[in-house]
C-alpha cells in the first residue's frame, strides 16, 4: 500500500468517524472468510457499516480528528481490527452477541466501543452495551413520566364532575322528600 492509498483510507475513516457518534472496535481474528462474510451481511441488514483497516491507519484518522477525544480507544488498536459504525448505539453489541451465540463462537470480541463520547473498553462491556437504551427510548420514558401526573389530574377532574353530579342528585332527592 503506497502513501496515497494510505491517505485515502485515512480520509475515508475520518469521514466515517465524523458521520457516526458510535463505533465499535472488534477483533475478528480466527474467523473464517465465510464467517466474516456472514457477519458483514448481518451488519448490512441491520444498517451497521463494517470496515476493516490497519490499526496504524485507524489511529492516524482518530488523531487527525481529535487526539484527546479518542485517546481511550488507542489501547484497543492491536491485532486484527474491524470497525462497526452505527447510528444506534446498541445495535453492534446485539449483532456481536447474537453472532457469537448462534455460531457458538468466541469471536468477534469487543476491544472497545465509543458511544457518544464515552469509551467502553474490553469484551466484558458487551453485556452492558446490549442493554443500553437509545436516546429515543429515554426520551419516550421521560415523556411517559411527564404525562402520568397530567393524566392523573385530568382523571381527577373528570371524577370531580361525576362526584358533583352525584351530590346534585342526592340534594335533589333530599329536597323532594
Amino acid at each position: 500500500m503506497n502513501k496515497d492509498q494510505k491517505n485515502e483510507v485515512i480520509e475515508l475513516l475520518k469521514d466515517k468517524f465524523n458521520q457516526y457518534n458510535n463505533f465499535y472496535v472488534t477483533n475478528t481474528e480466527s474467523l473464517t472468510v465465510e464467517q466474516v462474510g456472514k457477519l458483514r451481511r448481518i451488519c448490512f441488514d441491520k444498517k451497521v457499516e463494517m470496515k476493516v483497516a490497519k490499526n496504524t491507519l485507524i489511529k492516524k484518522a482518530l488523531e487527525g480528528l481529535d487526539d484527546k477525544r479518542f485517546s481511550g480507544v488507542y489501547e484497543s488498536l492491536n491485532g486484527v481490527t474491524a470497525l462497526l459504525f452505527s447510528e444506534n448505539a446498541k445495535e453492534p453489541a446485539l449483532i456481536i452477541s447474537d453472532f457469537r451465540k448462534t455460531g457458538n463462537l468466541e469471536r468477534p470480541t469487543l476491544k472497545a466501543a465509543f458511544i457518544d463520547g464515552d469509551v467502553f473498553a474490553g469484551d466484558d462491556s458487551l453485556k452492558t452495551l446490549t442493554v443500553l437504551k437509545s436516546k429515543n427510548d429515554l426520551i419516550g420514558e421521560i415523556i411517559g413520566l411527564l404525562q402520568s401526573p397530567a393524566k392523573n389530574v385530568i382523571s381527577g377532574l373528570n371524577a370531580g364532575n361525576k362526584l358533583a353530579g352525584l351530590i346534585k342528585a342526592l340534594e335533589d332527592r333530599a329536597a323532594a322528600n
